[in-house]
């Protein structure tokens, strides 16, 4: 029988041998070496082969993992050009700050965490040192997105360096008050320190990714030359464990950004134990990230360790290093050294033979704190490497000890990530460690003391003469006095202002023609951002692609398999749309990049996102409030808005609560606009209000939502009189009453007013002709453009009156006057215009789309939630028989003449 091994098949056989007698000889060695020095042998020579098949540039297959020591030699690493002993002081007062900080805040109940920044003090110290460009020097410096849970250490240095005080640490998770520092890093808080929102995990490096490739967008442009800006992410590597915080890798890669590097801080622990109590994560992180092609460097071990590699001549050590999982690592660091002899070196005679040459004392140096991200050398190299790697990104696993210079009760322990506070003995136990002048006599009333050493001290003048070298403190993040944008040409907006005559106009299409003439104007056109996911053909753009071109850092390698055809797609260098493929969270992290250009680059951009409206505040609404607190600005447009306007797609695709999430955020404007005038009016003003001359009181800060829809209608004129452009910015106007749209009622005629927003409006006016035509009442029609907008200036409005002003909501005084009841109707579930009931003094009633979606035509949708004009029609009926103004017979005629 043939054997079944024989026949497997293999990628090798769908190539010929040219010489299988050669084949046989290569086979026949390795076999050799398997049988004579053991298989562990033969394993080394493979991996050191293809290694050396890599270097040399032999297409081959990469290893996704190498042996778990240091990706650089000892005797490879470049020494590290400051004064290590400075620095080791300078970070001594740091690591004692931030614990102080958080101990003494852990009194007011506010907490903070103190062992991630004890294990990462190095990483940051080093960079901050030595690589880390300020904002003084030219360009625009690194972008640092620091660890969220490691704050208390960046706050500890801005004090060490002079821009904090003890009052701010002593204010720590306490802004109320003003003087407070938040308890992350949070721009809109603190935004003269702080530039990129970092601890809802994950986010961090998607952003990061994509602010490095917005950085050679903006290059490629001829915007701002920014090749010497780097992007630094420091990142946990439980964090890793967040889908968003891989999502972009092979983006990265494939498109060489060599300006961004990942410093993972491999401390082995998460939350609320191990990462990988019975796997590696470094392992697994550096096949994960080799896989997705990025340059990988491990700084795993310390000098320490140098010893013990240098008496393992067999590669026992380094195979037990490879096999023992990271909860029992994490246990040596707590046990003493005849525990670690017996479970470590035990496990194998080489090592038992290894150990006896190794005293207990270096046995607990080595597994207790000598880890590669703890030194300053070993850190320095491993960031000297990613600066050097040229085309492509680099990752960098910095082992270290969660908790590290806390002391035992501390260290590597399970629950350290919740524990705030350390006692007065063990930061006395501490200060001998770091060998800290602080005095007993200096705790005084069992209170923790700040230490410095003092504004002119050796250690600050350092420490401000190495950031001066590097341009000036960090991190940063710098307002500029930039001049306003020049306001387009006013004849993009007036076009829209005479309607669309007998075409049909759906108002995504209306606001992509706003868009392709905005992007022409010779003053702000080129700062247009078009960002899409790989729907541009959905919403209409591909007009865009031959005259704005598609970003790519390529360009256009191939020949386009519609080139022939007036609308090809074009990819260029210098293209303007940023078309992300399928990944609403790349698009928003391209968003947040472009629209807070205005202060990482002092360079106005301006952004706007157009999306599955179901996909944008539904999927991604974390990035949508990392995009408030970094204090974005721009403009999202959720388009194939509504519950029932996309016909056919169901369930999942029918939008009818974005709005509701949209309110939430405090930086969002919201507006559900019905015409193409009102979208133009919008728009002007969002521009004038983001990048212009802002009114008195106005927030600049703040980020535009507008729904647009896929539904083809008359687009009308503009109504004339006075107020129209005050109401759609506001989010409310009076559209026409019965008698100006030339219906026919009778004087003193039972009389509503109807709300419609969106395309709803259209069934509020289909409705206001069936009121008046066969029920004899009369309906004024009013465009609600903002429920939100209209919400809040209400608020704003009753917080006045508790500081003693006097002042009516603007929805109160549009309505004013109004006879009759108010009917109000959207495409979204009644909660949407429901946020304005309390405010109005006319009896009010809502209708919306509540549920899920459906898939059915446009007019089956409607009539299933009950929101079609014949339903607007019923309700109207309904409720002016409550108030007695028509009889209560008419609402059920109604319903049996409407079918309903």
């Amino acid at each position: 029988m043939t054997d079944p091994q024989a026949i497997q098949p293999s990628a090798l056989d769908q190539l010929p041998d040219r010489d299988p007698e050669e084949t046989a000889e290569w086979q026949a060695s390795l076999d050799a070496v398997a049988r004579e020095a053991g298989p562990h042998r033969a394993a080394y020579l493979m991996r050191r082969t293809l290694e050396r098949a890599e270097a040399d540039g032999i297409a081959l297959p990469k290893l996704l993992e190498t042996d778990y020591v240091n990706t650089i030699p000892t005797s490879a690493e470049a020494a590290v050009p400051g004064d290590e002993a400075m620095e080791r002081r300078i970070t001594a007062w740091n690591r004692w700050n931030a614990a102080a900080m958080v101990t003494r805040g852990s009194k007011h109940g506010v907490g903070g965490h103190i062992a991630t920044f004890a294990s990462a003090a190095w990483l940051y110290e080093t960079g901050f040192n030595h690589f880390f460009k300020g904002k003084e020097g030219d360009g625009s410096g690194d972008q640092l997105y620091i660890q969220g849970h490691a704050s208390p250490g960046i706050y500890a240095r801005a004090f060490l360096d002079g821009r904090l005080t003890e009052a701010h640490l002593d204010n720590f998770r306490q802004e109320a008050g003003g003087n407070g520092l938040p308890s992350y890093p949070h721009p809109r808080r603190l935004p003269w320190l702080w530039e990129f929102p970092t601890v809802s995990m994950g986010l961090g490096p998607l952003s990061a990714i994509y602010q490095a490739r917005f950085n050679r967008y903006l290059t490629a442009r001829g915007i701002k030359d920014l090749t010497s800006s780097h992007v630094w992410a420091f990142l946990g590597d439980g964090e890793m464990d967040e889908p968003e915080s891989t999502a972009a890798l092979a983006l990265a890669s494939r498109e060489g950004l060599d300006n961004l590097t990942f410093v993972i801080n491999c401390n082995l622990q998460r939350l609320d134990g191990p990462v990988r109590a019975n796997f590696k994560i470094v392992q697994e992180l550096e096949a994960q990230f080799r896989g997705a092609g990025w340059n990988v460097v491990k700084s795993l071990w310390g000098t320490a360790w140098d010893e013990l590699f240098a008496l393992d001549t067999t590669g026992a050590l380094v195979r037990r290093l490879r096999e023992v999982p990271d909860a029992q690592v994490q246990t040596y660091q707590t046990r003493d050294a005849a525990y670690i002899r017996a479970d470590f070196f035990g496990k194998d005679p080489a090592l038992a033979e290894l150990a006896k040459l190794i005293s207990d004392d270096k046995i607990i140096e080595c597994f207790h704190v000598s880890r590669g991200g703890h030194e300053a050398r070993k850190v320095y190299a491993a960031y000297k490497a990613a600066l050097d790697h040229r085309g492509g990104p680099t990752v960098i696993l910095a082992q270290t000890v969660k908790g590290h210079t806390l002391g035992q009760g501390f260290a590597s322990k399970n629950a350290n990530h919740q524990m705030k506070k350390l006692t007065v003995d063990e930061f006395k136990t501490m200060r001998d460690l770091l060998e800290l002048p602080i005095k007993d006599s200096d705790f005084t009333d069992g209170q923790v003391p700040y230490g410095h050493p003092g504004a002119d001290s050796p250690e600050v003048r350092y420490l401000q003469e190495r950031r001066a070298a590097l341009g000036g403190p960090a991190p940063a993040r710098r307002t500029h006095a930039l001049a306003p944008l020049p306001a387009p040409a006013d004849k993009a907006f007036a076009s829209f202002d005479k309607g669309s005559g007998s075409q049909n106009v759906a108002t995504t299409m209306a606001f992509v023609r706003l868009v392709k003439d905005l992007v022409r104007d010779k003053e702000t056109g080129r700062r247009w951002v078009p960002i899409v996911p790989d729907e541009a053909r959905t919403f209409g753009m591909e007009s865009l692609f031959p005259s704005l071109g598609i970003y790519s850092p390529k360009g256009q390698t191939y020949e386009p398999v519609d080139r022939d055809q007036l609308m090809y797609y074009k990819e260029a260098k210098n293209g303007q749309i940023l078309n992300e493929g399928i990944t609403e969270a790349g698009s928003m992290a391209d968003f947040i990049a472009a629209s807070t250009a205005y202060a990482t680059h002092g360079e106005a951009m301006i952004p706007f996102y157009i999306f599955y409206s179901m996909f944008g505040w539904q999927r991604t609404a974390d990035q949508m409030w990392q995009l408030g607190d970094q204090l974005g600005r721009g403009f999202l447009v959720g388009a194939t808005a509504g519950r029932t306007t996309l016909t056919g797609e169901g369930l999942q695709h029918a939008d009818g609560h974005s709005p509701v999430i949209a309110a939430t955020n405090p930086a969002a404007l919201s507006y559900d606009p019905a015409f193409a005038y009102e979208i133009a009016t919008i728009v002007k003003d969002g521009l004038r209000r983001m990048y212009g001359e802002s009114a008195p009181g106005e927030d600049p800060n703040v980020f535009y939502y507008l729904t647009v829809y896929n539904e083809p209608l008359p687009q009308p004129a503009k109504p004339a009189g006075l107020g129209v452009d005050e109401g759609i910015v506001k989010g409310l106007y009076r559209f026409n009453t019965a008698e100006s749209a030339g219906l026919s009622v009778v004087a003193n005629a039972p009389r509503i007013q109807l709300l419609g927003s969106g395309t709803a409006i259209h069934w509020a006016l289909k409705a206001q002709r069936l009121l008046a035509e066969e029920w004899g009442v009369a309906a004024d029609v009013w465009s609600a453009t903002s429920w939100t907008e209209l919400r809040r200036d209400a608020m704003e409005a009753d917080a006045a009156l508790l500081r003693g002003e006097e002042r009516v909501p603007y929805v109160r005084q549009a309505l004013q006057g109004a006879e009759g009841p108010v009917l109000a109707v959207s495409d979204y579930m009644r909660q949407v215009p429901d946020q304005i009931a309390q405010w109005v003094e006319q009896d009010y009633s809502s209708l919306g789309a509540d549920g899920f979606g459906l898939s059915d035509t446009r007019d089956a949708a409607r009539r299933h939630f009950g929101v079609d004009a014949e339903s607007v029609v019923v309700a109207a009926l309904a409720q002016l028989a409550r108030r007695g103004e028509v009889k209560a017979t008419a609402v059920k005629e109604a319903r049996e003449k409407y079918g309903l």
